[in-house]
């Protein structure tokens, strides 16, 4: 069967072992190129590291004896593999013993060693042999246990080691990758459970009828870094970042426990602090003095070649069955909203926001689902005063509401709202970059002007959940007073202060767990947008029937 995709050459042994766990993990990991660290794989790193490390010679057979070699590199276009063999130790009949190093401990099976391992050891082999070596067995030394497990290269392994070859080319040379393992203990363990999202995809699929498992964590414990002090420099020392201005300290955070960098008007960043961001995969956020999100640097874009391609075609076609998900969501979730904080009855507007959902769910073109939209939103932000207390005292009197005007904002309430769109897009177009999307092909939002339409997209059903939610407990909560804004020329803005304080209930929003209803398990807001990004994805490559936007009760 001829491939979808052009194969390379040479695949690394590796990834041997990697197909042998899950197909769908070698995919992830070799096609896709993504990966993801867990305490298992930083851990295999430190175990590794003194046999990663090249020493001692390997004379060509025939022209002399192998003792003791680390690091040993050996490839074969005949074979499609190119390996880096742990340790190569030689024997007195002149035979040749690899030494693959673990670093847990031994199994309870009768080859003491898990399928991976053995078909890992079975590819040394092969390498070996095709170089001319004789190689009757091979070692499985466990760092955990110090326990050395020997292994007898035989028929059986290197039958099933030449099946898993043959299969991990096929799999390697599709567009798509295969689909998810049903239930299986592989996935709690698994680095890459949290891009996967197996159970999530498995259920939506209809593949898996059991519960889905929490497998990702509730939240990463990496935070963006906000830096909204003019003038501010930030560096780099060793591991952590330093921000000072005209030699003065204003704050040191360990480059570990920061998942983005984002700075607001004139703030300067050193090229080494760019590069070590870089290297770690922590995009970089620009943003105007009064919060208009303006630029995003980031490493090198994610691989996923075929989600894009897809994403093109789909939006070509005119994704309007996603973009009425959007719709219908935003409206669903504005309704809740509503619903919640209106101080008096509205059943009216709830009513017709249920009715307009409704619409929203089956229209018809794109042009009729932007009319149910607008309808909607007047009748939602002509409502919007009745969720705020009044006799909240502000610059230019009491809160007042008359539909959503922007730039520039008129009065402190559209203030914030802005302020806060601006956060949530800037953080979904980092999530749609990450997960492998185009930001500016969207398929409600049509890419024009440069704006991430595609992050405008998914941000419709959390505006209501995450940015008119803060807004309305800022305002309501009195966490926001009038030194927080400043009013110029018929404009709002928010002060150094205001903006310290909309960051911080934007970030407490962020953490803050809901209960997600199609899986049922906790999660927090901010890991629920990736999990949404990567569902769309899932999406679009044929893996679930559709997209379901998150809304809440």
């Amino acid at each position: 069967m001829e491939p979808e995709t052009e194969v390379p050459e040479l695949l690394p042994a590796r990834m041997v072992n990697a197909f042998t766990y899950c197909p769908r993990l070698f995919y992830l990991e070799w096609v896709n190129v993504q990966f993801a660290d867990n305490a298992d794989t930083v851990e295999g790193r430190w175990v590794h590291r003194a046999v990663d490390e090249t020493a001692g010679r390997v004379p060509l057979p025939g022209e002399g004896e192998v003792a003791v070699a680390r690091s040993v590199k050996l490839s074969s276009v005949g074979l499609g593999l190119v390996a880096r063999i742990d340790l190569l130790r030689g024997e007195p009949d002149g035979s040749v013993v690899p030494v693959e190093t673990k670093k847990g401990s031994s199994p309870d099976l009768p080859r003491r060693a898990w399928d991976t391992d053995l078909v890992q050891l079975g590819v040394q082999a092969l390498l070996l042999r095709e170089h001319g070596y004789r190689c009757d067995r091979a070692v499985l030394w466990f760092a955990e246990t110090r326990e050395r497990v020997d292994v007898v290269v035989d028929d059986e392994l290197i039958s099933m080691t030449l099946d898993q070859l043959s299969g991990m080319r096929e799999v390697a040379g599709s567009s798509v990758p295969p689909p998810p393992l049903v239930d299986s203990r592989k996935c709690p363990r698994c680095s890459l459970v949290g891009i996967c999202l197996p159970d999530e995809v498995n259920t939506l699929s209809d593949r898996q009828t059991t519960p889905p498992r929490r497998l990702i964590p509730r939240d990463d414990a990496p935070k963006p870094l906000y830096v909204t002090e003019q003038g501010a420099w930030i560096g780099k020392d060793k591991g952590r970042i330093e921000i000072t201005k005209k030699g003065e300290k204003l704050a040191s955070v360990r480059l570990l426990d920061v998942s983005q960098v984002c700075m607001y008007g004139n703030i300067q960043l050193s090229a080494q602090l760019i590069r070590e961001l870089f290297a770690r995969d922590i995009p970089v956020c620009w943003f105007s003095y009064g919060g208009w999100f303006s630029g995003l640097g980031s490493g090198l874009p994610a691989r996923n070649v075929e989600l894009r391609r897809r994403q093109v075609v789909v939006a070509a076609q005119g994704g309007l069955e996603i973009a009425r998900q959007a719709v219908w969501g935003k409206i669903r979730n504005s309704r809740t909203l509503l619903r919640r904080n209106t101080k008096e009855p509205n059943d009216r507007a709830v009513a017709q926001l249920a009715q307009l959902a409704s619409q929203a769910s089956t229209a018809s073109s794109a042009p009729t689902l932007l009319g149910i939209e607008g309808a909607a939103a007047r009748i939602y932000f002509g409502s919007f005063q009745a969720m705020l207390s009044a006799g909240k005292r502000l610059p230019g009197g009491p809160f007042t509401f008359e539909g959503r005007r922007r730039r520039p904002p008129p009065d402190p309430v559209n203030c914030l709202l802005g302020y806060l769109y601006g956060l949530l897009v800037k953080e979904l177009t980092v999530t749609v970059l990450t997960v492998g999307f185009d930001p500016y092909q969207g398929f409600y939002h049509r890419p024009r002007f440069g704006r991430p339409a595609l992050a405008l997209d998914l941000a419709e059903e959390f505006r209501p959940l995450v940015a008119e939610s803060v807004a309305i407990n800022l305002i309501n909560n009195g966490e926001v007073s009038e030194g927080d804004f400043l009013v110029r020329a018929g404009g709002v803005s928010l002060t150094q202060s205001g903006r310290k304080t909309v960051l911080g209930a934007y970030e407490r929003r962020m953490a803050a767990e809901l209960t997600h209803p199609v899986f049922g398990y906790k999660v927090s807001y901010r890991r629920t947008l990736e999990v949404q990004a990567r569902l769309l994805a899932a999406h679009l490559l044929g893996e679930v029937p559709e997209y379901t936007p998150v809304t809440t009760r």
